[in-house]
């Protein structure tokens, strides 16, 4: 006999505002290296998703908006 697992779905509504809040708080509680390190790891994530490997060395461009 065949088990059926029944998946319930959960909503949760926050306004927009309160999330915002709540990740800056959330990413604020964190060290700099700890920002960091996340940032590194998202962008060797999406570069190797969008190009299948992460390039061994990336150009530094800077650029500067003028007011």
């Amino acid at each position: 006999m065949k088990m059926q697992r029944k998946i319930e779905i959960v909503v949760n509504q926050v306004k927009m505002d309160d999330e915002d809040t709540l990740d800056v708080s959330f990413w604020l509680d964190k060290s700099p290296s700890e920002r960091l390190a996340e940032v590194c790891r998202l962008r060797r994530n999406y570069f190797t998703w969008v190009n299948g490997y992460f390039p061994e060395k990336m150009e530094k461009v800077i650029s500067q908006r003028k007011n």
